[in-house]
């Protein structure tokens, strides 16, 4: 009896002493695996408390360029505002793979150098949960191991909201611009009146987009502005991401560093005829440009993707422009603006409803040579209604695809993209037979 009361003594003793180590466990906050959380609230309030000392780093030095000074016992990236931006800014992500208390929230990266690129996105602030869906797609997939900057663009100021939810996604630098006011609106030459009628009997026909402004603004800016500004002049590559998009293979190598390897100069996964409706002069504004500056018009081009009959009318080609990366040099070049100011003062962008698709086509397809395009077959994406899912089943399965090959739109009669493969002389990929 004496034997079982002792037990029944060090079972007790043993209990009570669990219960004291669970409780200052609990109260000291830091229990098995407690320096690895922090509350989510706290990052939407806050993002930038997930850094230490984050707000000691960064002063603004008041000068010719007022450039942001990072000091030398920065350890991280901050959040900066450039005083000489002010309608811009810029939030850098961390790169480092640790935050905070040591929370290992980054995977290793990829290794080599990077190009000087950046995703550039056109978005309202209304848009920030679509384009949500987009960065984290992109990021998954490929930019959590190389980090590239994410340019923001829009005709109003970005709210907190918008600027702290797609910091938090990227994990390169998250900058935001504002589109100067000339590039976003009816240039001086418009015929105001003219426009109205346009837009009146394009609604009346039923033409998607056919009385939006804002969609006219829209595609006059991607044709001829997003590469003029301010933040985008510090970058050679541009990859252009829109709302809602969906990649579904991972990508595996740095698309970047391929183009420039490769000498291209402009890239497309999807292609199809434009609405008939919408582009009525806008050959005719082509050939124009064509006879005044024959100059820029290379050999060895893709007339053949364009026309039908060697550039007496456009066949409606178009490579699809939601997606596409592209050599920002190319759109500066002395060529491309011509060719730009040569259709804009003609006036289709809001006497018809030209898109930035066919007028970067266009331009690529007499400007550049065939092998300076390039198809990304290994690309899988999706922007409604079209899905590019790559044709041939273990290039799927070793890039661990999860789209489905019957959506395929490449082989449909209605995408061009087997006339590009006509046109460069190349094999139509193994399988694609079986997605007609």
């Amino acid at each position: 009896m004496a034997g079982s009361q002792r037990y029944l003594r060090y079972i007790l003793i043993a209990v009570i002493t669990i219960v004291v180590i669970l409780f200052i466990s609990a109260s000291s906050g830091v229990g098995p695996g407690g320096q690895y959380t922090q509350k989510a609230t706290d990052l939407l309030k806050d993002p930038g408390s997930i850094y230490k000392g984050s707000q000691d780093h960064t002063v603004l030095v008041k000068g010719s360029d007022s450039e942001p000074v990072v000091s030398e016992d920065a350890k991280l990236p901050q959040h900066t505002e450039g005083s000489h931006l002010p309608t811009q800014s810029s939030s850098p992500n961390p790169q480092s793979s640790s935050l905070g208390s040591g929370q290992n929230v980054l995977p290793s990266k990829a290794p080599g150098a990077r190009m000087n690129a950046t995703f550039v996105t056109l978005a309202r602030n209304s848009d920030v949960w679509e384009i949500s869906r987009s960065i984290r797609q992109v990021e998954d997939r490929f930019n959590h191991a190389y980090n590239y900057d994410w340019v923001f663009l829009n005709d109003a100021e970005f709210d907190d909201t918008f600027k702290k939810v797609t910091t938090s996604l990227t994990s390169g630098r998250a900058r935001y611009g504002k589109i100067a006011s000339e590039h976003w609106g009816f240039p001086d030459f418009i015929d105001q009146e003219k426009a109205k009628k346009v837009r009146e009997d394009m609604h009346e026909r039923k033409i998607i987009y056919g009385d939006s402004v804002s969609y006219r603004h829209m595609c006059r800016y991607e044709s001829g502005f997003f590469f003029r500004h301010e933040l985008m002049q510090e970058y050679e590559w541009y990859w252009r991401v829109e709302p809602s998009i969906e990649l579904f293979c991972d990508i595996a190598y740095d698309p970047f560093v391929f183009m420039a390897d490769k000498k291209k100069k402009y890239s497309f996964v999807l292609s199809l005829y434009e609405y008939v409706e919408t582009i009525p002069t806008l050959w005719d504004s082509v050939k124009g440009f064509m006879a005044k500056h024959p100059e820029h018009i290379v050999s060895d081009n893709s007339m053949g993707f364009l026309s039908d009959d060697g550039g007496i009318s456009y066949n409606h080609c178009h490579f699809w422009s939601n997606f596409e990366i592209g050599n920002l040099n190319w759109l500066r070049s002395q060529a491309y603006i011509d060719y730009f100011d040569h259709l804009d003062r003609d006036g289709g962008f809001f006497y018809e409803r030209w898109g930035d698709a066919p007028v970067h086509s266009i331009a690529a397809g007499l400007m550049l040579k065939k092998e300076e395009i390039h198809f990304f077959n290994d690309i899988a994406y999706y922007h409604v209604p079209f899905t590019h899912c790559p044709t041939g089943e273990q290039t799927r399965l070793d890039l661990k695809c999860h789209c489905n090959p019957k959506d395929n739109f490449d082989w449909n009669g209605y995408s061009c993209t087997k006339r590009y493969f006509e046109v460069n002389k190349m094999s139509l990929p193994e399988g694609y037979e079986k997605e007609q």
